[in-house]
């Protein structure tokens, strides 16, 4: 679950850390209102007054959150393997968070404008960089970020996550992000590093039918 932060001493505050707990566990669709509410010890009335609908309510939370993750991850355009490393580390730590952001993606809500404004931002920092001579400019910026948020969340969106505790766990979850970090440096070397693949590097299979 979510933990309440030390911030919420308002309505309008626990009302957003309760709807934060609240889609984490259930989604946007499974989520209710009457429910947020009386974790937020406050009324649907209430909710309503401060977020005219569920789907607004969710995408100010999954702003908040992607403003999170970006403030905590922060994207260096030089190290996408490092970025990787660190992307790992808060969605193990915070596996809400990327909850929140999964059930957005199935459920095909909107993001808001913070949203696409951080979005924007880590775009505009790796065609800067790309410009700069400091990254592969044969890639399109987007596939670049696409693949490197996807490979470094491919662990946590696993169901089959190990869930030992102790030595054991923190192995295992060791070895993956180093496989994170390995793969990503393959695809896009940290500047002064060896040469990556490019789009037009990366083997062809013949997939026609036989």
């Amino acid at each position: 679950m979510v933990p309440p932060s030390p911030r919420a001493d308002s309505p309008r505050d626990r009302i957003v850390d309760a709807a934060t707990a609240e889609f984490a566990q259930h989604g946007i669709a499974g989520a209710r209102i009457d429910r947020i509410a009386k974790a937020a010890k406050t009324s649907k009335e209430r909710v309503y007054a401060y977020f005219r609908s569920k789907d607004e309510l969710y995408r100010f939370v999954a702003a908040q959150q992607l403003a999170a993750v970006a403030e905590a991850t922060q994207l260096n355009p030089t190290d996408l393997p490092g970025y990787a490393g660190r992307v790992h580390d808060y969605f193990i730590a915070h596996p809400d968070n990327r909850r929140i952001m999964r059930w957005g993606e199935l459920e095909g809500v909107d993001t808001d404008d913070t949203a696409r404004d951080i979005a924007r931002g880590k775009v505009e920092k790796v065609r800067r960089a790309q410009q700069d001579g400091l990254l592969d400019p044969s890639w399109n910026p987007l596939d670049i970020l696409v693949f490197v948020s996807g490979l470094a969340s491919a662990w946590v969106d696993q169901p089959s996550l190990p869930s030992a505790e102790g030595g054991a766990r923190d192995q295992f979850l060791a070895d993956r992000r180093a496989a994170i970090v390995a793969a990503v440096e393959r695809l896009f070397p940290a500047a002064g590093g060896a040469g990556g693949l490019s789009p037009c590097s990366v083997p062809k299979r013949d997939v026609s039918p036989p």
